[in-house]
């Protein structure tokens, strides 16, 4: 392995949680062993990304802070710009910026506008433009904005992450923005195809592919875990995204699988959990038990599982199909730490 352990990350607070303040420590705990960042999954209960990144620049000194992921119009543009280069001067420049589609159906049972790939596009230019100090007057799919201008520019903008599943939108983040993340239980394969995507995008808009960096999400779930965590870090992660026909298809069509397997979870009815207010124990129950659903190789080729040479080799893998950065997915960084140092060594070889 010829990366360094900078181009892996891993994220904090995974999951539903109760207590934001545990990830203050994971986050030290990543940036103690050497990971290059640590991402943010936004959940407006316990996880609003302002307040954790604020919290989050004080508690580490080095580490890279990235909002893996946000959503498009739930902030207006200039309190998103606003954050955003508040937090950059709060941690030094190390705060990153992403932003992922969602499911819309969710979305629209929030009451969030949901966004086009072109409102995409012009919220990107649009922060970017703030950030420069320009006064924007915007009319179009991203909102009606008169007249902003943030009172001064930001000297050091954030890079601006997308995260991407479906071809569209992979293209968009080669054409648009600083990086792609990619989503969890994509294969090598499916990766590969993600990349090319990105990359071809990149090029037909004048760009440089190398400058688009390439996240890979890998759910990691190596055997030094407790057996009985395995369900819920790793079977009812994989429903948690299959449950959702427009992703699980997608995932199903770029890593060359059958898509019955999804059908057949969808029809569970299971996606009624994602914002709902039940028990979060009973709903992972379910979740890992309709895993059965799916075929064990989905788990073997979409994720990194199995004794610790097994993982890094899987590492090997992601790099080799184009991954610039591998995000670890699934547990916390404590959990995580037998697997990052066994990573340590592979890279210092």
């Amino acid at each position: 392995m010829s990366r360094n352990l900078s181009n892996f990350s891993a994220y904090i607070l995974p999951g539903h949680v109760a207590d934001a303040r545990a990830g203050l420590e994971q986050a030290r705990v990543g940036e103690a062993l050497g990971l290059g960042a640590v991402f943010l999954s936004e959940r407006w209960d316990s996880k609003e990304l302002g307040t954790v990144m604020g919290a989050l620049s004080q508690a580490t000194e080095r580490i890279r802070l990235v909002a893996g992921l946000t959503h498009f119009g739930t902030r207006h543009p200039l309190v998103t710009a606003g954050m955003s280069a508040t937090l950059q001067t709060l941690s030094g420049g190390r705060f990153e910026l992403g932003f992922g589609r969602s499911v819309p159906s969710l979305l629209r049972q929030l009451g969030i506008k949901t966004f086009s790939n072109v409102a995409m596009a012009d919220f990107a230019m649009i922060l970017r433009q703030l950030w420069r100090g320009e006064t924007v007057s915007y009319q179009g799919p991203a909102g009606d904005f008169p007249n902003m201008q943030l009172a001064r520019p930001c000297a050091s903008p954030p890079p601006l992450l997308l995260g991407a599943v479906g071809p569209n939108t992979l293209k968009l983040g080669g054409t648009h923005f600083d990086a792609v993340v990619l989503h969890p239980f994509l294969s090598a394969e499916g990766v590969q195809r993600s990349v090319a995507l990105v990359h071809n995008a990149a090029r037909a808009a004048g760009r440089d592919p190398a400058a688009v960096k390439i996240y890979a999400t890998v759910v990691t779930v190596p055997d030094t875990l407790p057996a009985d965590s395995r369900h819920d870090l790793l079977e009812a992660r994989a429903v948690s995204y299959f449950m959702h026909r427009d992703i699980g298809l997608l995932l199903a069509e770029f890593n060359g699988w059958d898509s019955a397997p999804v059908e057949q979870v969808v029809q569970r009815g299971l996606d009624r959990l994602e914002f709902g207010a039940s028990d979060i124990a009973t709903a992972r129950r379910q979740l890992a038990e309709t895993a059965a659903l799916l075929p064990s190789h989905w788990f073997s080729e979409g994720a990194a599982i199995g004794s610790l040479e097994q993982c890094v080799r899987r590492m090997d893998d992601y790099f080799a199909a184009g991954a610039d950065d591998i995000v670890l997915h699934g547990p916390s960084c404590q959990q995580q730490q037998p697997l990052i140092e066994r990573l340590a060594a592979a890279v210092a070889k």
